[in-house]
């Protein structure tokens, strides 16, 4: 069923979704039928090429899925953003890629990169051992990749793709925030790894057409930071939910009465949309250059990192502003609006966010060169 098209579908697990989120927190990962309704409605078949099965979305339709499913729960999304893994796994020979999607297009990816662990050339291939981190969405992967340095090759991390069968899941997986995406550690002991299974990470794909020329980091980068628009706006619509009805201890009007809270949910709306549009407006005029034939510029690959960033910290400010509209009603554990706020906090610190992005921003704007792996 095609991502693009499978709204029916979607609402009514994102209506589940919703529903059991605590539970995708206390036991710190997605369960796997949900897992399997991700992929019944597309989403790991959405950026897969036509010719294995996929429906070839463009970037933004794809975010917009992760947005909405966001929306439901944060941790939920953050797993099926791993559905832009043709990205990563479309550097994988050919030959290999027909055999990955040869039982169809909706393979669950997870992957822990780093710390890159030495890999032994072996005949073929690669002797692979070690611990890896941050392993998101793992639990319910059917193939899993490792980072690896081989004897000799260059500082770029080799990815190591292995058959879930082979890899160990320590659940370590122990946070503030996104606790129910389960990001275990990965555990390799010695296990043989065909080169041909075996690609570099940000190396070139061996995919054709206009959404494979996508700038693949700076995608990796807008379907995380794309999870923290649709947590923010569960949390201003958990905002609306209450306004009407929840009275305040002291006896002071409700919240949709109070003056303050009028111009504060209106500021709110503002930077929350305005970040937003900046956002998918970056993915349309890159997407547009790579329909035109021509290669996205260095000044639009910018603007897709920018706007990513900015879009985490806009967004987690907007929460955190919803959290204290409520006063005391929103510091029990009880309270969505708790958990929405650690939900995008957590965003805010991945790497890819961090505010080196802005230093590399600024640079660029500046005419410079930015540190390697932001372009």
């Amino acid at each position: 069923m095609s991502a693009v098209h499978a709204r029916e579908a979607l609402e009514p697990l994102l209506s589940e979704v919703a529903t059991r989120s605590q539970d995708f927190e206390h036991q710190r990962h997605i369960s796997d039928d949900i897992i399997s309704r991700f992929k019944q409605v597309g989403v790991y078949r959405a950026l897969v090429p036509k010719r294995y099965g996929g429906d070839e979305c463009s970037p933004a339709q794809f975010c917009e899925l992760i947005e909405q499913i966001a929306t439901a729960d944060g941790s939920a999304g953050w797993v099926a953003s791993f559905g832009m893994s043709p990205f990563y796994l479309g550097a994988l020979p050919v030959e290999t890629l027909e055999e990955l999607y040869r039982e169809g297009p909706d393979v669950v990816f997870a992957g822990g990169i780093f710390p890159t662990q030495k890999a032994r050339q072996a005949d073929g291939g690669y002797r692979v051992s070690g611990r890896w981190s941050f392993a998101s969405g793992s639990m319910g992967a059917s193939v899993l990749g490792v980072g690896i340095l081989p004897d000799g090759e260059q500082p770029l991390p080799r990815m190591a793709v292995l058959p879930r069968a082979s890899v160990q899941i320590d659940p370590v997986w122990n946070t503030v925030g996104l606790a129910g995406t389960g990001s275990h550690d990965l555990l390799v002991d010695d296990v043989f790894v065909p080169q041909e299974w075996t690609f570099i990470r940000g190396g070139a794909l061996n995919l054709d057409g206009p959404l494979y020329r996508y700038p693949v980091l700076s995608l990796a980068t807008q379907v995380l930071s794309v999870v923290a628009l649709g947590v923010t706006r569960a949390a201003l619509n958990e905002i609306y939910a209450i306004a009407h009805r929840q009275q305040s201890v002291t006896g002071a009007p409700r919240l949709a009465d109070r003056p303050q809270a009028q111009m504060q949910i209106a500021r709110c709306e503002a930077d929350l949309r305005s970040a937003r549009a900046w956002f998918y407006d970056a993915i349309d005029d890159v997407w547009q250059q790579l329909l035109s034939g021509d290669d996205a510029s260095c000044e639009q690959i910018n603007a897709l990192r920018l706007s990513s960033t900015h879009v985490t910290r806009v967004a987690a400010d907007v929460a955190r502003q919803a959290l204290a509209l409520n006063g005391m009603g929103g510091v029990t554990m009880t309270s969505p609006l708790q958990r929405y706020v650690r939900d995008t906090m957590v965003i805010t610190q991945h790497a890819f966010m961090g505010d080196l992005s802005y230093l590399n921003a600024g640079t660029v704007f500046f005419g410079g060169k930015p540190q390697p792996g932001y372009l």
